[in-house]
């Protein structure tokens, strides 16, 4: 999303760090291309103006002069002053309150509420937490039977909603209703328009007044730029939102909302949509959004993502298979499956430090399709085939591409690379094997 701006911002820090020593003159010009970036990535005026105010003053003072590399001194204020804008600091859902809970998501039509719903439902499940989804959009046509074949998907209980029940109905019988199931967290899916408008707001700050909600999360479309910072002012003068959650955050806008709701509203955001997957709701740590913006990475979010998706038994056995040099076909794919988990591989790249700065990953772009594909090729051999790579010769290759609809070049190359696997394995194996197998991809 933000490939652009990191890139001008790129070119403007080398430009700097070109410089023996820093001016004012210099870090002015230097800071006028840093303004034009963020005007471009559709940053609001206003922030804009005084991100930069903000940063020439540290930039011009002794934390930098008095530096041995200013041009790397300003590149450390810009990350700090950039994270600060957007929040500094994660800010946890309020979830305190009567129980069971209650979340109202508010939104306009289209900007993904009932998707979210079921997002963070998951999220909350994975914090020890038991949710509760509650379909109030009596409007849209679908919208109960959305949210409820969501549910039953994610087996998380629904309230049984109608379209000829009254919004504030629902939300008051669903509370009872899920204090009866055990649940402690209410998350309602209210109902949006394509604009706001008097009638949408009456409608949400009767519910607010009725159900008295922990927190209230604005689900805004990332992809509409400052329009959605608009939009999370008008909600928050209606009805006091408690923070924000960017959906389509893996689009191509160019971020000025990520950028602008907190200076704006002085409301956080929360989480960000990072995928069409139901795991894909990522908590917002502006700190870490920054180092992103700046190439720098962000290694703390790549480990939460492994610590998720690695089962701790699987990858103590795929460790001893390594030391024994045991690692089959199978392991091969059940790695793939798991790093197909953490995320897209294109996500995963820029999260390493440095990778977006190197030329060759510039417009470089992984096709996620190809981890599929490798799966199917597997999934067409046999069980003895998986476990003797070996035996596969030419006619196995045919008959495993037809299979797999791929080609036997296709086979040809997943065969290779996995050889290669193994050579790297019997290195490693020679130098010492310790720690590889902890949720760490060996290849």
């Amino acid at each position: 999303m933000f490939d652009n701006l990191s890139e001008k911002l790129d070119g403007v820090f080398k430009r700097l760090k070109g410089h023996g020593t820093l001016t004012e003159k210099n870090i002015s010009e230097g800071l006028r291309e840093v303004r034009m970036a963020l005007l471009e990535a559709d940053v609001h005026f206003k922030v804009v103006k005084q991100f930069i105010a903000d940063i020439k003053e540290r930039a011009l003072g002794q934390e930098v002069m008095a530096s041995l590399t200013p041009g790397q001194q300003v590149v450390k204020i810009v990350n700090e002053e950039m994270a600060r804008l957007m929040g500094g600091q994660y800010e946890e859902l309020n979830l305190n309150g009567t129980h069971p809970v209650a979340l109202m998501m508010v939104g306009l039509q289209g900007s993904g509420k009932t998707t979210t719903s079921g997002k963070l439902a998951i999220h909350l499940r994975k914090k020890g937490r038991k949710p509760y989804l509650v379909p109030v959009d009596v409007y849209r046509p679908a919208a109960i039977d959305q949210l409820q074949k969501l549910a039953a998907q994610l087996e998380v209980p629904v309230f049984a909603s109608t379209n000829d029940m009254d919004p504030v109905d629902i939300c008051q019988k669903a509370r009872v209703a899920a204090h009866k199931e055990g649940c402690d967290t209410v998350i309602l899916d209210t109902a949006g328009r394509l604009h706001i408008d008097n009638e949408l707001m009456d409608e949400l700050q009767r519910i607010k007044a009725t159900v008295q909600p922990s927190d209230i999360l604005l689900i805004a479309d990332a992809m509409t730029g400052q329009d959605a910072v608009n939009m999370a002012k008008a909600f928050d003068d209606a009805l006091g939102i408690g923070g924000v959650v960017l959906t389509k955050m893996d689009g191509d806008a160019r971020g000025g909302a990520a950028l602008s709701i907190k200076a704006i509203t002085q409301k956080p955001i929360k989480f960000v949509g990072v995928g069409e997957k139901l795991n894909d709701l990522e908590v917002f740590h502006p700190d870490r959004m920054a180092s992103r913006i700046l190439g720098m990475g962000d290694v703390l979010t790549m480990i939460e993502r492994a610590q998720e998706a690695v089962d701790v038994k699987e990858a103590a056995a795929l460790e001893k298979k390594l030391r024994k040099n045991q690692f089959t076909l199978d392991d091969f794919k059940n790695q793939l499956a798991q790093v197909r988990k953490m995320g897209s591989l294109s996500d995963l790249i820029g999260m390493i430090p440095g990778m977006g700065k190197l030329k060759q990953m510039k417009n470089f772009e992984v096709d996620d399709k190809e981890l599929v594909r490798i799966e199917a090729i597997i999934n067409s051999m046999t069980p003895h085939e998986r476990r003797q790579h070996a035996v596969i010769n030419g006619s196995r290759r045919k008959r495993i591409a037809n299979g797999s609809g791929t080609s036997v070049q296709d086979v040809n190359q997943l065969l290779k690379n996995y050889t290669q696997v193994l050579k790297m394995m019997k290195k490693l194996n020679k130098g010492g094997l310790r720690g590889l197998g902890r949720g760490m991809m060996p290849f």
